[in-house]
């Protein structure tokens, strides 16, 4: 329906008292009157190019084709720092009126908190969530001059040589940090950590031989996989990826702890009006399910998993939970 004769109609409706029939979302209204009424901002804590930024970007440009934006561009804001914590304290203290958005990866709402004894912020308290985006399978990958090819492979040889293997992460804290100090609990194993500052270092380290073992992301190895320089002996995702469909998981392996799922998702200030947060939850689903978005989600080995806010919120519950036993098992911490 043209802007014009739609909003001529939902004038008429409420003049004759049935606008209580027509969509939630249809209705959300801003302080200043219909939402949006100016630019959106999607707050990334990373890097133009990084994993958050592309995200960000892909959704952005997507949501400001749709009519339901009413013309208002939604525009990407990197705040890179203090390992996310600046981007999202960007937008936990922003007016909750649903034009800051913080697109946030797992590392910024469920492990910098359980970091801190003293937490920057407290994600179900300082935001209202809008929707899980995505996730990422996480995959353990080893050099090929390793010469193993399984995932029992691995843990026979760093048995017989604890502490000759060592394994690399995206820093003290980091998702790569907690998934493998967990295993290694679980398996008993010794394996030393080299910190990196992200899989842009961790990577060519595995490759160059400073590491021989590295969770990492389908989208850093591909190619090295491929030629045939790195292999992946298992996936830390509930269920076999369909990015890489030979690989087993490490719970059908024996291993069920061993389940960690990098996730990126969309967070409001908390207090913003629920009719603006569904606003916003179903304009992102819909960019993020459309034909175009989804291929360039894929070549990023983003798997879209698009949710209503309380799905989201329940996700998030288990994951501050599970990720805060994870951190406390690692003794990892900044303070």
């Amino acid at each position: 329906m043209h802007a014009g004769r739609r909003d001529a109609f939902f004038r008429l409706a409420l003049a004759a008292g049935s606008l209580a029939s027509l969509p939630v979302l249809a209705r959300a209204q801003a302080p200043g009157g219909a939402f949006p009424s100016r630019p959106i901002r999607l707050v990334s804590s990373g890097v133009a190019g990084g994993l958050t930024d592309s995200v960000a970007r892909i959704a952005a440009e997507r949501m400001t084709t749709s009519p339901g934006m009413r013309g208002q561009p939604v525009i990407v804001d990197n705040r890179p720092g203090a390992g996310g914590i600046i981007s999202m304290m960007v937008v936990a203290k922003s007016t909750p009126d649903g034009y800051s958005i913080k697109i946030a990866d797992i590392g910024s709402t469920s492990i910098i908190p359980a970091l801190h004894r003293k937490p920057p912020y407290i994600t179900l308290r300082d935001f209202d969530p809008v929707t899980l985006i995505g996730t990422t399978p996480l995959f353990l990958a080893v050099s090929a001059s390793l010469g193993v090819s399984t995932f029992a492979e691995l843990v026979a040889l760093a048995k017989a040589k604890p502490g000759a293997l060592s394994y690399g992460s995206s820093g003290v804290g980091s998702i790569h940090h907690l998934a493998t100090e967990t295993m290694k609990q679980q398996l008993g194993v010794d394996l030393v950590h080299v910190a990196y500052k992200g899989s842009s270092q961790s990577t060519p380290a595995l490759l160059n031989g400073e590491i021989q073992v590295l969770f990492s992301t389908i989208a850093q190895v591909a190619g090295h996989v491929a030629a045939g320089r790195v292999r992946l002996v298992a996936v830390a995702s509930p269920e076999r990826s369909h990015q890489a469909r030979a690989v087993p998981t490490l719970a059908e392996l024996g291993y069920k702890e061993l389940t960690f799922v990098p996730s990126v998702g969309a967070l409001a200030p908390a207090g913003t009006p629920a009719p603006i947060v569904r606003t916003l939850a179903d304009e992102l689903r819909k960019a993020l399910t459309h034909p175009d978005s989804l291929q360039r989600y894929e070549r990023i080995g983003i798997d879209v998993v698009v949710s209503t806010p309380e799905a989201y919120a329940s996700t998030l519950k288990a994951d501050v939970v599970s990720y805060a036993r994870a951190v406390k098992a690692s003794g990892a911490s900044v303070d």
